[in-house]
């Protein structure tokens, strides 16, 4: 008998509580879309926890971190951070001559840029955490056209280190 109360009262209370909730979440999910803080500006750390050129050889990829840096700021959706990951790797490729770093690089920023991570270096960096892969809508696109080329201007040849406070994006040391 008891069970059987128990039963009937848990399925009334779903009855009731599951509509609230489907709304609830209904109303958070539609309204993430307006993102009321908007797209910040571009900042970046250079090649975020990765060496961003080789005191050795002297070869430097910083660049093709920073040209990254922007797609990952500006966001999308999960093609646009698929091309934005392949055009690093062959980017670093070019720079480097070195096929293992390319690689090595391109499989950490698939492995640890995803949108969904709570970190300064995820995919829409510049947006909110939550956006996820999203579409920018022609207004968000043109804001971030508008950042970007605000970047650019003081930094046209996207060399590590301008305007930033990062040790790692310094010069290395002259060798004697």
């Amino acid at each position: 008998m008891r069970d059987h109360q128990f039963r009937s009262y848990s399925y009334s209370f779903l009855r009731l509580a599951l509509p609230i909730l489907i709304a609830t979440f209904s109303v958070g999910c539609a309204g993430m879309g307006a993102f009321q803080a908007g797209l910040q500006a571009f900042s970046t750390d250079g090649c975020s926890m990765f060496p961003d050129r080789s005191y050795i050889s002297k070869a430097d990829w910083c660049t093709c971190c920073v040209k990254h840096d922007l797609a990952y700021w500006r966001g999308g959706t999960a093609e646009e951070r698929r091309l934005a990951d392949l055009a690093l790797k062959d980017c670093v490729q070019k720079a480097t001559k070195n096929p293992f770093l390319a690689n090595m690089m391109y499989e950490g920023v698939r492995v640890g840029g995803g949108p969904y991570l709570f970190t300064s270096y995820r995919w829409a960096y510049g947006w909110k955490a939550g956006r996820g892969y999203s579409a920018l809508s022609a207004e968000e696109s043109t804001e971030a056209d508008r950042l970007a080329a605000e970047y650019l201007a003081t930094n046209p040849q996207l060399k590590c280190g301008i305007g930033i406070n990062n040790p790692a994006c310094n010069e290395p040391p002259a060798q004697p």
